[in-house]
């Protein structure tokens, strides 16, 4: 298969690869289907959410324990069954970033992760209910962190 992907061109793809969100991303809910791209090969650190349906809409994700070791998302039990496990270590956790100039500006969303099973490669997007997490976090609170 094949996607029109925002930065990087033309890619081609196993349909294995994808990554499907049955309700969509937040604001998102037409998107449907993901490819996940990394920006250094073999590492899940910094990727980008290429949608294969829209060349626009892209997202970059990051792994949220590489920036916070002590990052521990709390599932309710209806997320695991949207997720088709009741197995943690089936799951990836990844969040949406947004990039502006500096790492002051640039922000993580620590409160609402996509989870991904690794099994199925079913996602969703959720919203934790710890309040010690929120929508903008900026990097500039990561510096210092090799990531």
């Amino acid at each position: 298969m094949k996607a029109d992907t925002m930065y990087f061109g033309m890619l081609e793809f196993n349909k294995e690869e994808l990554i499907c969100f049955e309700e969509g991303l937040f604001g998102f809910e037409n998107r449907k289907d993901f490819l996940p791209v990394p920006f250094e090969a073999d590492d899940d650190t910094i990727l980008c959410l290429q949608s294969i349906e829209d060349r626009d809409t892209s997202f970059i994700i990051m792994n949220p324990f590489r920036l916070s070791p002590d990052y521990n998302p709390k599932l309710k039990p209806e997320d695991y069954k949207r997720l088709g496990t009741s197995r943690e270590e089936d799951l990836s956790y990844y969040v949406i970033c947004v990039i502006r100039n500096t790492p002051e500006e640039s922000t993580v969303n620590l409160k609402c992760p996509v989870v991904v099973n690794s099994v199925t490669r079913k996602a969703i997007q959720v919203i934790l209910e710890d309040g010690n997490y929120r929508f903008r976090h900026s990097l500039s609170e990561f510096s210092g962190r090799e990531v």
